[in-house]
């Protein structure tokens, strides 16, 4: 490539601000209207002759709320369903399937406070059912959950199945239990 493919140029930009005796009032009210104005002046810019842009000259400016390092220390920024549902549905139901048991507990979300537990690890339970796993227990627990949340003046509850759990089987069955016997699904 030969160096007379580029013309030398020069920039130049000052920032000068309105006299202080000028009656200069802003045409807006926007936030731009109190920066100073700008004058810039660009005569010439070293860029290859054949392409036509030292004809045209333009600055851009991106004006962001929080720059690049600012949003890359706050990468997982939850979203406004995820920080605002523990305060419209604040009773979660969480259910526990083991080899041996079925555990379930309704809690505050914005406390943590367990409002009702049933398992079928507990001693009433665990004498009297002949299986601890069949969908027998699993009745048994949806109504025990039921009477419990009641009794602590809670009648609706909210349950977030899993990424691939599905609403069947022993599941499926503990939350027709529980809402047949009188608790609303949120």
């Amino acid at each position: 490539m030969a160096s007379s493919s580029l013309t030398p140029l020069s920039f130049s930009l000052s920032s000068e601000l309105l006299p202080s005796g000028s009656s200069h009032k802003p045409n807006s009210l926007s936030w731009s209207s109190s920066f100073p104005q700008l004058r810039i002046s660009a005569s010439s810019i070293p860029c290859p002759s054949n392409l036509s842009f030292h004809k045209k000259f333009v600055i851009e400016a991106a004006w962001t709320r929080r720059s690049r390092s600012e949003a890359a220390k706050k990468p997982n920024r939850k979203s406004w369903k995820q920080r605002t549902d523990m305060y419209l549905r604040p009773f979660l139901l969480n259910v526990f399937f083991s080899k041996r048991f079925i555990h379930a507990k309704v809690m505050h979300r914005g406390t943590s406070k367990v409002i009702s537990v049933a398992t079928t690890n507990s001693r009433d339970l665990r004498n009297t059912l002949p299986s601890l796993t069949d969908n027998d227990a699993a009745r048994v627990i949806g109504k025990l959950i039921a009477e419990r949340s009641k009794e602590a003046d809670v009648y609706a509850i909210a349950y977030e199945p899993g990424k691939n759990e599905r609403i069947e089987g022993r599941l499926g069955i503990i939350l027709d239990t529980i809402q047949q016997n009188g608790i609303i699904f949120v």
